[in-house]
């Protein structure tokens, strides 16, 4: 899966991470050494391996 979150008004992206899913709801999680990585890759500790651009809507301007 693609793990994204928002830190002040960036929005890194982590692709191709493991995760557990629950077969009854569906929802998603990690493992715990999973989450240790993806802090150090989203505080800034790894290089990015590319940048995307992405568009941004505001939900009251929709028509």
């Amino acid at each position: 899966m693609t793990y994204h979150i928002e830190i002040d008004g960036q929005l890194p992206l982590v692709e191709n991470v493991p995760a557990r899913v629950n077969v009854e709801t569906g929802e998603r999680y990690f493992a715990p050494e999973t989450v240790e990585r993806l802090q150090q890759a989203v505080w800034g500790r790894c290089r990015p391996v590319r940048t995307v651009e992405t568009p941004v809507y505001e939900y009251g301007a929709l028509a």
